[in-house]
């Protein structure tokens, strides 16, 4: 009898498995063809951008056009990323298949018109839209709904950004601030390296960084170096993510209208721009973020980053945080090797997956600087994340994630609401 039950627990795992490697696989293909079509859209939007610079003066009309498709058609899944996660939290209707092609066509008009946006937020929104669509067919229920979401979750981030273990760890890390839900470790897995795999085989590249071509020998100085920096990437994710809610309830509350709120948001940006004289703060920033990498920059680039990316995701524009983040770390890294004694290219590769990890996704974080830098950078990018964690509080990029009971940082534990 003993054997009997036993051989009845291996058949019944091996049938589970079976069932969410096929499903994880369908997940990640489809995962895989969103991001490269999104890839493609932004390629393309930022191309004729810089060639036709004319188009960033028209950025208020492009705003107005977004927010108007969302008002008009979109207002329940205008919550993006906390719709998201609020879903696999606590299931309430399938998410609508509308989200996948507004949020693609709202992040490619934020990016051809000059917002400054990420793509990992419409990746991932895209990914589990998608996905959700086959609770239809296998009529899943609540639980078996919130594997398939996760697992969506991470076969957007993988996808995006070419990291299938980043992007596994994102899909379990980011629901709970503080704790990791191990019940989807398998589907996120197959579904990020499908995923990953899947745009990579449709001709779609991901940017190649360097990483520091020598990494200094672990020394107390080095150590202690490692941790002020990680202190200083977490503070600034903090202050990127409580300015963001600040400015978006600002707009939110003093402009009734939805739509006017991107427009009026999009001339501030424009006239910013214009003042600037510069478009190297707007998109993506993926020339300036390899740059940092390979010289000095300005060290005030990080700053003017934080001001136009805040602006523009809190007045309403659709695209993501984590590219504005890789932005955001890799040239303050840049900016603090001017005091620390580290390599600059090494402190550019820890800003850049710190200021991220610090909106509470450090696993994630340094999964994907050992993926992009390489190992030999493992040990000081994970300090980098860790101590960006811990200083960063409560103040997340995502407004619904929710606060585990093991979280504990050194700045006072407040919660940013997005109201």
């Amino acid at each position: 009898m003993q054997y009997l039950s036993q051989f009845k627990q291996f058949t019944t795992v091996i049938l589970q498995l079976s069932k969410w490697f096929m499903i994880a696989c369908i997940v990640g293909i489809l995962s895989g063809c969103g991001s490269a079509a999104l890839l493609a859209s932004l390629e393309w939007a930022t191309d004729w951008r810089e060639t036709h610079l004319w188009i960033i003066a028209l950025l208020p009309l492009g705003g107005f056009l977004s927010g108007w498709l969302y008002h008009r058609y979109g207002k329940f899944v205008e919550g993006g990323n906390n719709l998201l996660l609020e879903e696999i939290h606590n299931s309430k209707k399938i998410i609508p298949l509308r989200m996948a092609p507004m949020v693609l066509f709202g992040t490619s008009l934020t990016h051809l018109f000059g917002g400054s946006a990420g793509r990992e937020g419409t990746a991932l929104q895209m990914a589990a839209s998608i996905a959700d669509q086959l609770t239809k067919i296998f009529n899943f229920p609540p639980r078996d709904r919130q594997i398939l979401l996760m697992a969506g979750l991470s076969g957007g981030f993988a996808s995006v950004f070419g990291t299938p273990l980043a992007g596994t760890i994102f899909g379990l890390e980011v629901l709970v601030i503080g704790t990791i839900k191990h019940k989807a470790l398998f589907p996120c897995l197959v579904a990020a390296v499908i995923g990953d795999r899947v745009t990579l085989n449709l001709g779609l590249h991901h940017t190649a960084y360097r990483h520091a071509p020598l990494i200094p020998t672990i020394t107390p100085m080095a150590l202690i170096s490692a941790i002020v920096a990680g202190i200083t990437f977490g503070i600034v994710a903090m202050l990127f993510a409580k300015l963001t809610h600040k400015i978006s309830h600002q707009f939110k509350s003093q402009i009734s209208y939805a739509p006017l709120r991107p427009a009026i948001g999009g001339l501030m940006i424009a006239l910013l721009v214009w003042a600037i004289g510069s478009t190297k703060y707007i998109g993506l920033g993926i020339p300036t973020i390899v740059e940092a990498f390979n010289g000095y920059l300005p060290p005030w680039d990080f700053a003017f980053k934080i001001g136009l990316t805040a602006l523009t995701l809190g007045a309403g524009f659709k695209g993501g945080e984590v590219t504005p983040l890789f932005f955001i770390g890799a040239t303050l890294g840049n900016a603090l090797s001017l005091i620390l004694p580290l390599p600059t290219a090494l402190l550019a590769g820890m800003g850049f997956v710190a200021v991220f990890g610090g909106a509470n996704t450090p696993i994630a974080a340094t999964l994907m600087g050992i993926e992009l830098f390489g190992i030999e950078s493992g040990v000081f990018v994970a300090i980098a994340c860790v101590m960006s964690y811990l200083a960063s509080g409560h103040a997340g990029i995502y407004s619904s994630q929710h606060i585990g009971s093991g979280k504990y940082h050194f700045m006072p534990k407040e919660k940013e609401e997005e109201s």
